[in-house]
């Protein structure tokens, strides 16, 4: 399935680079479209450097507007994760379809070292989902199925 969603590059702000790509799949295959970090004009050759357990927002350059319907989730880049313990806090976050404000990625550092995240770095990717609102209604029970109330680790191991 290929749909469009429209982008606006954050201009108004006098550093956001407009030369940056828009995010993108890397591949054919690939189920989110990375996104990279637009640093404002004085941070730009330096960097932004994570602590380790220190989190901040990243900012995008990039507005959109995400369809009725939808959301869009940010989620961790799987290598950033894995070499560097660079993830999001509140994986995945979700952006709301009526969210119209700059878009920025909170990001964490997990890992034993300072990390710097350079201008144009691929921080995170998001993926546009369907999104099903429920109404919510009281009953006096559930249904039972196999499981039942087996929570956490209930189903065994491997």
């Amino acid at each position: 399935m290929t749909s469009s969603l429209p982008v606006l590059r954050v201009l108004h702000e006098d550093w956001a680079d407009p030369g940056l790509p828009l995010p993108r799949y890397e591949t054919a295959g690939a189920a989110g479209a990375d996104i990279r970090a637009n640093l404002p004009a004085d941070l730009r050759e330096s960097g932004i450097t994570l602590a380790p357990m220190e989190r901040r927002i990243c900012p995008t350059g990039l507005r959109v507007a995400i369809p009725d319907g939808y959301e869009m989730q940010i989620r961790p880049r799987s290598g950033l994760a894995l070499k560097h313990g660079i993830t999001l806090p509140n994986t995945p976050g979700t952006i709301d379809s009526d969210y119209r404000g700059p878009l920025g990625v909170a990001l964490v550092n997990l890992g034993a070292e300072p990390y710097v995240i350079h201008h144009g770095d691929r921080i995170a990717q998001m993926i546009v989902a369907p999104v099903v609102q429920v109404r919510f209604q009281i009953v006096t029970e559930l249904d039972e199925t196999a499981r039942g109330t087996g929570g956490f680790g209930s189903t065994g191991r491997a």
